[in-house]
């Protein structure tokens, strides 16, 4: 997605994790015939457990596109956010299709293979609230973020995105409360609870926002600017080569034949995959 300016009315370490040998994961994967994948089962619409209990969203039918570029089958395994951005694996799965940011600090224990979509990361506040015109307005408020997302290195001033094509971006909340939660949506169900009952305002991607208020959410985003830009990422164990390039190659002909952006017109409602 290139830089723009997005309305109210429009409808993610630890260090030290160890490498992964050159090519063991893809002979594990092309050997089982398997790719497993983490995702968030909380997370919609990127991924969350639907009313018939199978996991749902635009990562997962990512997951499962890469998978079948691969010619193997995908499983899927829902770790914590803040394990799955750890880097410790240990072979558990094989990659993680969670609409991850490719920062510096996540450099050190994961690879990026390949960015596949992009998304403005936004403020959001309950519908009654009053006091909150600008994002600049939260400084010292209660904001909520998900644990070991890029949203609370923003609020911590740390976020440094490591790709090419990001626009800058300055800090303009300074001080905030920050309170942290397993989820984003968690965030947005304590902040529907009623302006400044726990949450004055969350901070997540636009997406998750949209999906909130399609779903009842008495919630408003502050802008119309996107704070960050991000460019959501496939994470691999560090070191795996072999395994990038299949991922890579995988994503770069979903994107030349058009699967990607048919996923992203199915849950988002457009292409935010370019």
């Amino acid at each position: 997605m290139k830089l723009f300016k997005y309305t109210l009315l429009a409808g993610a370490m630890v260090i030290g994790a160890t490498s992964a040998f050159a090519g063991e994961a893809l002979d594990r994967v092309m050997g089982k015939g398997k790719l497993v994948i983490s995702t968030d089962a909380e997370y919609p619409p990127q991924s969350s457990i639907n009313a018939d209990n199978e996991l749902v969203g635009f990562d997962v039918d990512v997951g499962r596109a890469i998978a079948k570029q691969m010619g193997v089958e995908a499983e899927f395994v829902t770790p914590g956010w803040d394990v799955i951005t750890s880097g410790h694996w240990a072979g558990r799965w094989d990659m993680s299709v969670g609409s991850m940011t490719p920062t510096k600090e996540r450099a050190k224990v994961l690879d990026f293979p390949a960015v596949y979509y992009f998304t403005p990361a936004a403020l959001v506040v309950h519908e009654k609230n009053t006091t909150i015109h600008q994002t600049s307005d939260a400084s010292g408020k209660k904001v909520g973020v998900g644990v070991s997302t890029t949203y609370e290195s923003y609020l911590n001033k740390k976020l440094v995105i490591d790709a090419e094509g990001v626009p800058e971006f300055s800090f303009v909340v300074n001080d905030a409360d920050i309170r942290t939660y397993d989820s984003d949506v968690l965030a947005l169900d304590d902040l529907r609870l009623g302006d400044g009952v726990r949450l004055d305002a969350a901070f997540t991607a636009l997406p998750t926002i949209l999906e909130a208020k399609k779903n009842g959410y008495p919630i408003k985003v502050v802008g119309p600017e996107a704070l960050f830009m991000e460019p959501l990422a496939i994470a691999t164990a560090k070191g795996d080569v072999e395994l990038n390039a299949k991922i890579k190659d995988a994503v770069t002909a979903l994107r030349a034949d058009g699967t990607l952006s048919k996923i992203s017109e199915k849950w988002y409602g457009g292409d935010l995959t370019q």
